[in-house]
């Protein structure tokens, strides 16, 4: 039997993100719920999302970002021959939306799966494309998280309504003779399954947000430091922090434990609200194209959400 001889390592080449253009601010939620501007603010941090227009899906948000990021990368629909798509909030399971996306991008015949590890998808997704590049099984990799919560969120449910938001993010993934992408740690605690939960096809979103946040912010800086050092990089070189866009609480706990004193921390969840799968690579996304952090430098990134599911890895900036 003989295998294909792969790739030494893998690195993001680009990231691309969309977001829909309705912005929603609090002040328009409060004229729909029991709600402020402060009350949200003080505990999530939020002060405004983006919500999709009816007739525009996930499919179509997760195209546009997948558009941009092979643009940003310099390649061509042709170089792509694996399409991975993390998303949780597909309205229907069938068709899978990783084919679909790949048909509108013009990708011919891709390698194209779905994974669902939630607001931890991407961060799946990444190192699944990296194993698949360094294992011969894939070329050019193009993932994508991309997620339309607001078609599974009771807007009249303060506890979600003013989390949740759509939007997405995607990244290119190719060859390197060099890691830059590093080992992922990942992991999950299913006794907390019941903590986030959507019944069934007729339900709304629910959240234990205490049981969460309690969570989150005891059980997951250990995770960020242990993918430092698999990395072999101390948490005091690194140039960014990309954690899930959960709540801006949870954010700074987790910073301030990890001890990256000279990361820039992305808060990407006060304008964007939390987009799931999408909010990783949508906040890394527009710290790029605002010149925030360095080519070249390193991010820790640091997914975790329903399931309860997580995973974290170092990666080189592009």
């Amino acid at each position: 039997m003989k295998l294909p001889a792969g790739a030494p390592g893998a690195k993001v080449l680009a990231f691309g993100h969309y977001q829909p253009a309705n912005v929603v601010t609090n002040d328009d939620l409060s004229k729909i719920i029991e709600t402020n501007d402060e009350w949200i603010q003080s505990r999530v941090g939020i002060k405004e999302r983006r919500f999709a227009a009816p007739e525009e899906s996930e499919i179509d948000l997760a195209v546009q970002a997948g558009g941009k990021a092979l643009a940003a990368g310099g390649l061509a629909a042709a170089d792509i021959d694996l399409v991975i798509v993390a998303t949780c909030t597909l309205e229907t399971q069938i068709p899978n939306a990783a084919g679909r996306v790949a048909h509108r991008l013009g990708i011919d015949a891709p390698g194209a799966y779905d994974v669902n590890a939630a607001c931890a998808g991407f961060c799946y997704a990444l190192a699944s494309a990296s194993d698949a590049i360094r294992a011969g099984s894939a070329r050019n990799v193009l993932i994508v998280g991309t997620e339309k919560f607001t078609q599974w969120v009771d807007i009249q449910d303060r506890a979600t309504s003013v989390i949740f938001a759509d939007g997405a993010g995607a990244a290119v993934v190719v060859p390197s003779e060099t890691a830059g992408i590093g080992p992922v740690v990942w992991g999950s605690a299913g006794d907390k399954a019941d903590a986030i939960t959507i019944k069934d096809r007729h339900s709304a979103l629910h959240q234990e947000g205490q049981t969460v946040f309690r969570w989150a912010t005891t059980a997951l800086h250990p995770i960020a430091k242990q993918a430092c050092e698999r990395a072999g990089v101390d948490p005091a070189e690194l140039a960014a922090f990309v954690p899930h866009q959960a709540n801006l609480r949870i954010i700074e706990s987790i910073a301030r434990k990890l001890g990256a004193d000279n990361a820039v921390v992305a808060k990407d969840i006060v304008l964007a609200g939390n987009t799931s799968a999408a909010s990783i690579p949508l906040a890394l996304s527009r710290m790029i194209e605002r010149g925030e952090v360095p080519s070249g430098g390193l991010a820790l990134l640091l997914g975790f959400g329903a399931g309860l599911t997580y995973a974290a890895q170092v990666i080189e900036i592009p």
